[in-house]
C-alpha cells in the first residue's frame, strides 16, 4: 500500500502533489485580491463584495464532501483533474464577465470544482506515515503561502498589462483572470502528464449516499475530531471576515489600489511559507501539533484585534506579521490532527466534511464583516479576534494533542 511506500517515492510524490496545488494557488491567488477591485469596478457595495467571496464558499461547502467521497471510491487523481479543469474553465468565465452577476457566476463556479484542495490533503495522507503526517500538511500550507506570493505579484502586473491594452473585458483588471484561467489549463495538463494515483484500488471503497447534515454530525460528535472541526471552523470564519474586508479597509484608510494591496498579500504569503515550509516542520516534532496550533491561534487572534488599531502602515506591517505567523501556524497541525484521529478509508471523507465546515465559515464570515463593516469600520476584526480566542480556548480544554 502506498503508505508503506518507499521513502523516496512518498518524497516524488509529495513533490508532484506541492508543485500541482502551488500552480493552482497562484491562479487562487491571483483572483482573491482581483475580486474585490473588480466589483467594485461594477458598483458593489462592500455587503456585495462579501457576498462574492461568499458566494465560492457555499458552492465548495456543498461539493466539498461529494468530492472528497468520491476520490475515496475512484481515487485521488480523476478528482484532482476535474478540479484543475472546472477551475480553469471558472476563470475564463471571470475574465470576460461584464457585469456582477456573472461574476457572481464565475465564483460559483469555481466552488463547484474548488474540492481538489481537500483531495490533495486527502493523497498526503495515503502517502506519508502518520508520524510524517502534519509535516506532509505543511506542504500543503507552504503551496499556500507561495501561491498568495506569486499569484498577487503576477495579477498585479497582469493587471497593469491589462489596463494598457484595453478596458473592457477580458482586459483592464480583468486580464489577471484571463492569466489564471491559461495558468489553471496549464496546471491540468501539466496533472494529467505527471500525477500518479495515491489510492490503491484494494484501499477504495464503495461509499453508500448520505445525509449530508448527519455526515457533518457524525464526525462532530466525535470527541477528538468534533473539536478540532470546530477550531477549524472558528479559524476559517475568523479569516474569511479578516479576509472580506482588509482590502476595502487599506482602500478607505490608506488609498491602497491593486497593486500595493497585492503586493501586502504578497508579503503575507512569504512569512506563510517560511512559518509552514519551514518553521513548522522544525516545530512539531519538538513542541507537538497541540501547542503549536495553540502558538498559532492566540497570535492570529491578537493580530485580529490590533487590526483597527494600526493608525499607520508601520504598524500595520507589524500587525500582517503577526497575523502571518499565527495564521501559519494553525492550518498544518489542526489537519494533521483531524488526519490522525480518522481512520485511513475515512481520510477523504473527514478531511472533506473538515473543509466543507470551514467553507461554511468563509460563507458567513464575509456576509457578517460586511454587515459589520457598515456599523464600524474595526468591528470586523475585533470580532474575528474573539471567534479566534474562542478556537483557542477549545483547543486549550481538549485532549486534541494527546498521541496514541
Amino acid at each position: 500500500m502506498s503508505r508503506t511506500a518507499p521513502k523516496n517515492t512518498s518524497r516524488s510524490r509529495l513533490l508532484v502533489i506541492f508543485m500541482t496545488v502551488f500552480i493552482d494557488l497562484v491562479g487562487f491567488g491571483i483572483i482573491i485580491p482581483l475580486s474585490p477591485y473588480l466589483a467594485r469596478e461594477f458598483k458593489a457595495s462592500p455587503f456585495e463584495v462579501g457576498l462574492l467571496l461568499s458566494i465560492y464558499s457555499v458552492a465548495q461547502f456543498l461539493f466539498s464532501p461529494i468530492w472528497g467521497a468520491l476520490s475515496d471510491r475512484i481515487g485521488r487523481r480523476p478528482v484532482i483533474l476535474i478540479g484543475l479543469a472546472g477551475g480553469g474553465l471558472s476563470y475564463l468565465v471571470f475574465a470576460f464577465s461584464t457585469s456582477l452577476p456573472l461574476l457572481f457566476f464565475a465564483r460559483a463556479m469555481a466552488g463547484v470544482f474548488g474540492g481538489n484542495i481537500s483531495t490533495a490533503h486527502a493523497y498526503i495522507a495515503d502517502v506519508t506515515t502518520p508520524e510524517n503526517r502534519s509535516k506532509g500538511m505543511g506542504m500543503i500550507g507552504a503551496a499556500f503561502g507561495l501561491g498568495f506570493i506569486f499569484g498577487p505579484l503576477i495579477g498585479a502586473g497582469l493587471g497593469i498589462l491589462g489596463e494598457r491594452l484595453g478596458s473592457s473585458p477580458p482586459f483592464g483588471l480583468s486580464f489577471s483572470a484571463l492569466g489564471a484561467a491559461v495558468l489553471c489549463l496549464a496546471n491540468f495538463v501539466l496533472a494529467a502528464s505527471v500525477l500518479e494515483e495515491s489510492l490503491p484500488a484494494e484501499s477504495r471503497k464503495p461509499r453508500e449516499r448520505r445525509n449530508r447534515i448527519n455526515e457533518i454530525t457524525k464526525h462532530l460528535r466525535e470527541p477528538i475530531v468534533g473539536s478540532l472541526m470546530i477550531v477549524f471552523f472558528l479559524s476559517g470564519l475568523a479569516m474569511a471576515q479578516m479576509e472580506a474586508m482588509l482590502f476595502p479597509y487599506v482602500a478607505d484608510h490608506f488609498g491602497w489600489g491593486l497593486e500595493k494591496a497585492s503586493m501586502g498579500f504578497a508579503y503575507v504569503g512569504v512569512l506563510m511559507v517560511i512559518t509552514q515550509g519551514y518553521l513548522i516542520r522544525k516545530w512539531m516534532p519538538r513542541f507537538g501539533e497541540r501547542r503549536v496550533l495553540l502558538w498559532g491561534l492566540g497570535g492570529f487572534a491578537l493580530s485580529l484585534v490590533l487590526i483597527p488599531f494600526s493608525f499607520n502602515i508601520w504598524l500595520l506591517a507589524v500587525t500582517m506579521t503577526l497575523l502571518a505567523l499565527g495564521n501559519g501556524m494553525m492550518r498544518p497541525p489542526n489537519l494533521g490532527l483531524i488526519s490522525l484521529a480518522s481512520p485511513p478509508s475515512e481520510q477523504g471523507a473527514v478531511l472533506g466534511v473538515t473543509n466543507s465546515l470551514a467553507s461554511l465559515g468563509r460563507i458567513l464570515g464575509p456576509a457578517i464583516g460586511g454587515f459589520l463593516y457598515g456599523v464600524s469600520k474595526g468591528a470586523p476584526f475585533i470580532f474575528a479576534g474573539a471567534l479566534a480566542f474562542a478556537a483557542w480556548v477549545i483547543v486549550l480544554n481538549s485532549r486534541a494533542g494527546d498521541r496514541a
